[in-house]
């Protein structure tokens, strides 16, 4: 394999916390290794509702991180939790400072809307539903201005290399659809900021790149990874036939949009006290209880924001328009898709991963903050928290200095992902690991994981993207309970007290599958 030596810190992803690592690195060189073009393809750029932040003089950040522990379900680091929710502030503020145009009121203060299992108004938000977006533009229009940050478009990363425990480089490759052979890339650091697993499954709001490569490339270079079973499943995707499926954001409900069925039925008043701002996991359940009954289930904008919700909310409005939807007239199919994963590699207060000189952030990482079931816009704001947490600690043991921009050469004899085998994967994972899930139903999972990982495992990502799955699914198996967005039919009753974490690496799982497909053979 060709070798490239460099003494950047190589970051691996290009969503908010890549951006805002490299930023804070700055002027230590980075190279960031990023799939697509900027601003293209993260699933930042695709958050809708904002960053959670206790703005209003009235808030406050003990408030969200109590709102944070109650919605994770017993599994919260409390600790975390308070560490991120007292630095909320200070990154609304900076990110201000950095360009992002948040709504302002008339006296200039924030314009907050409050989501799901929020006491108080406290989700910053940009025109309406463009938080990600515009806080990603924001942001990039900063690294372009940034002599010492490199930016590798087109390119992913496949492998780590570790030698004794410490990782000392990370395989790339061109990122196109014949892929290419693998170059080793050895940098000063490493830090892991490439999203998550939604697209995992079939159905799902994440990009479409964005499939569990990061969290199983770490996985099978033997860190440790924590609560890979809690998967969020945001209950308003709509139900229009697009893979991925467009998103109707959690503030439309803050603004007071109802859930209905085919009948006109509203039905979340009877599931629970806060109706459609329930927790997402109970609203999600709910959801799915309709759509398994033949109720097809929607979300009503129509009373309360009319026309309106073409200008507050213009992602939802363009989507709706593409599928011939007029919300102002007609409710919206909604289902429950494959959002977040609240699990992922596990990290201390410092970022650091079990193995040396790697961190991790974002939603590849699991820090303990969400425990079984992320409250809503924490994701952003948790991938700030700990972007700048990592290169802190990055910047404690990098020096600074310079070095040359990297010239990677590609050549030809790559082994991509075939794409019948993605389908057949992701159509596994909705079908049995789902919203609702059973042993039954998991134990088929995981043989049909192994099948395909025996077909197709030549290929370096699809290996990372089983390896995910295996987690998820064998995690899911172990946890004889239900908590959180984790919801076994089979084991209904949550164990009394609080929760534990899962913690397990890919042998563990590897362990699990490999005696389910022996109880079949």
């Amino acid at each position: 394999m060709q070798t490239v030596e460099t003494d950047r810190i190589v970051i691996v992803g290009a969503g908010l916390g890549a951006l805002y690592a490299a930023l804070k690195l700055a002027p230590r060189p980075v190279v960031m290794i990023s799939p697509e073009t900027l601003g293209e393809g993260a699933s930042s750029a695709w958050a809708q509702g904002g960053v959670a932040a206790a703005m209003d003089a009235a808030d406050s950040a003990q408030s969200h991180a109590a709102d944070t522990v109650k919605a994770g379900d017993g599994t919260v680091d409390h600790g975390i939790a308070d560490l991120v929710t007292q630095e909320a502030r200070a990154h609304i503020l900076d990110l201000t400072e950095l360009g992002t145009p948040f709504d302002r009121t008339k006296d200039g203060g924030y314009v907050m809307s409050r989501e799901a299992a929020h006491s108080f108004a406290r989700v910053v938000r940009v025109k309406g539903d463009q938080a990600g977006a515009e806080i990603m533009a924001a942001l990039i229009d900063k690294v372009r201005q940034t002599p010492s940050i490199q930016v590798l478009e087109g390119t992913m990363a496949t492998e780590l290399e570790v030698t004794e425990g410490r990782v000392t480089g990370i395989a790339v490759e061109a990122a196109d659809d014949l892929r290419s052979l693998p170059v080793m890339l050895r940098g000063a650091a490493v830090l892991l900021a490439g999203g998550g697993s939604g697209g995992l499954y079939a159905l799902t709001t994440n990009p479409p790149r964005i499939r569990g490569q990061v969290i199983g490339m770490a996985a099978r270079a033997g860190a440790m990874i924590a609560d890979p079973e809690f998967v969020q499943f945001h209950p308003t995707a709509m139900d229009v036939g697009e893979d991925p499926a467009p998103l109707a954001t959690e503030a439309l409900r803050g603004e007071g949009a109802i859930l209905i069925n085919d009948l006109g039925e509203r039905f979340m008043q009877a599931v629970h006290p806060d109706a459609e701002l329930a927790p997402r996991d109970v609203v999600a359940r709910a959801i799915f209880a309709q759509s398994q009954a033949g109720r097809r289930p929607m979300l009503d904008t129509r009373d309360v924001l009319g026309e309106a919700i073409k200008t507050q909310f213009p992602s939802v409005a363009e989507a709706c328009a593409r599928n011939g939807i007029d919300p102002a007239v007609e409710p919206i199919p909604v289902a429950a898709a494959a959002h977040y994963h609240m699990g992922g590699i596990a990290t201390d207060e410092h970022g650091r991963a079990s193995l040396g000189n790697l961190w991790v952030c974002g939603e590849a990482s699991s820090t303990g903050l969400h425990g079984a079931n992320r409250l809503a816009s924490n994701g952003l704001l948790e991938a700030l928290v700990f972007a700048r947490i990592c290169a802190e600690e990055i910047a404690a043991v990098v020096p600074e200095g310079t070095a040359p921009l990297i010239n990677l050469t590609f050549e030809e004899g790559g082994n991509p992902p075939d794409p019948m085998a993605v389908r057949a994967l992701r159509e596994t994972m909705t079908s049995h690991v789902g919203v609702v899930r059973d042993a039954s139903g998991l134990k088929t999972a995981l043989r049909k994981i192994a099948a395909l990982e025996s077909d197709y495992g030549s290929s370096m990502s699809f290996l990372n993207m089983t390896a995910t799955a295996t987690l998820i699914a064998a995690a899911a198996l172990t946890r004889k309970e239900s908590r959180g967005a984790h919801e076994r039919s089979d084991y209904p009753e949550a164990f009394p007290g609080d929760g534990e974490r899962s913690r397990l690496t890919l042998n563990d799982a590897l362990a699990i599958r490999s005696q389910i497909c022996k109880e079949t053979s």
